[in-house]
């Protein structure tokens, strides 16, 4: 036998697979065990001092008595047991979630615990963390830009012009504002410098993007019966198998840029996407939009866009907190990620 043949090769790859598969379902049993025990402790901390009406102290002296009988484990410091108790409060209430937490790390959950707001943005982030094994920093990135506002707030039209095999995770791979501080633009500034920024600085833009884009090229280039036509920047989505036109605006969102958009959409189809991709994808970046305007313009278009705005700060627009959907939408929102991606 040739040790060398494309027999031996893919019998090679069969098995490195299955001992990967292994080693990764042997993780995930052992963190399920830690958090159930993390949980337990938690628990029982509560139930003691309620029981026996032990204070504050009780944490220290089973933090000291723990470390001295466990010298080679981390992780029953003060701080971690009272984190333990809180994580036990925190969801021993909401059936649902007190399941999903044990199917991500700790230190994914303490993150969640104590940046989320509410029970909802904790349910998004858990739900997102499973399903794409976002790691502690990629979470991280994910809660301080906002990606629980952003997804339950973007203007698009995938509902009704993507398959629904995959129109939810669209949803989540658009932003509604997306924060280019990073590029040390002025306020006023050109389309072109713009664009020339978003270059020299593609990396970030992609991670902004949201970590799942890879960049093609600037000014793609369309022919058209002889004429041009030039897409500011390309991009594909991993994840969604498609490609993604970029149009970048300085202004206020105008219901032409649709039209324009839903143009480059249909020539992308026909003359540039593969086989096994999917539709291609439109995002039109505006410095400032309607919200009602681009409502209009995304209800008569027939190819899968959505609007987002951009500012050269940081921080969350006040205004975006009543934009949020209530409680029971939300709720309903979350539903899709459970039903279409079986999380």
């Amino acid at each position: 036998m040739k040790l060398d043949s494309p027999t031996y090769q893919q019998f090679f790859a069969d098995i490195k697979d299955r001992i990967r598969n292994a080693q990764y379902l042997a993780l995930k049993k052992v963190n399920k065990e830690l958090i159930s025990l993390y949980w337990d402790i938690g628990r029982s901390i509560k139930e003691k001092q309620e029981a026996e009406g032990w204070g504050k102290s009780v944490v220290e002296k089973l933090s000291m008595d723990l470390q001295k009988e466990f010298p080679g484990i981390r992780g029953f410091s003060q701080a971690n047991l009272w984190r333990m108790r809180s994580f036990y409060m925190t969801y021993h209430q909401a059936e649902n979630l007190a399941l999903m937490v044990r199917e991500i790390g700790w230190s994914h959950n303490v993150l969640i615990m104590e940046k989320c707001a509410d029970m909802l943005e904790c349910e998004f982030y858990i739900r997102m963390t499973r399903k794409y094994s976002w790691t502690k920093n990629v979470l991280k990135h994910q809660i301080e830009g906002n990606a629980y506002a952003h997804a339950m707030t973007s203007q698009n039209n995938f509902d009704t012009q993507l398959p629904e095999k995959y129109k939810q995770q669209a949803v989540l791979a658009m932003k509604d504002e997306y924060h280019f501080g990073f590029l040390e633009l002025t306020e006023k500034h050109s389309e072109h410098e713009l664009e020339q920024a978003i270059l020299q600085n593609i990396r970030r833009f992609l991670t902004e993007m949201g970590g799942d884009f890879s960049f093609i090229a600037n000014q793609y280039r369309l022919v058209v019966e002889q004429q041009e036509y030039f897409i500011d920047l390309l991009l594909f989505h991993r994840r969604l198998q498609s490609l993604v036109a970029i149009e970048l605006k300085v202004g206020d969102f105008s219901p032409e840029y649709a039209g324009k958009m839903q143009f480059y959409l249909s020539v992308l189809n026909d003359t540039q996407k593969l086989e096994h991709e999917n539709p291609a994808i439109g995002i039109i970046v505006c410095k400032t939009k309607s919200r009602t305007v681009v409502e209009y313009a995304l209800k008569e278009s027939n190819q899968p866009m959505g609007v987002a705005s951009y500012s050269m700060h940081s921080q969350l627009p006040k205004h975006w907190e009543k934009l949020l959907p209530t409680p029971e939408q939300i709720s309903k929102n979350l539903k899709w990620i459970e039903n279409e991606f079986n999380v």
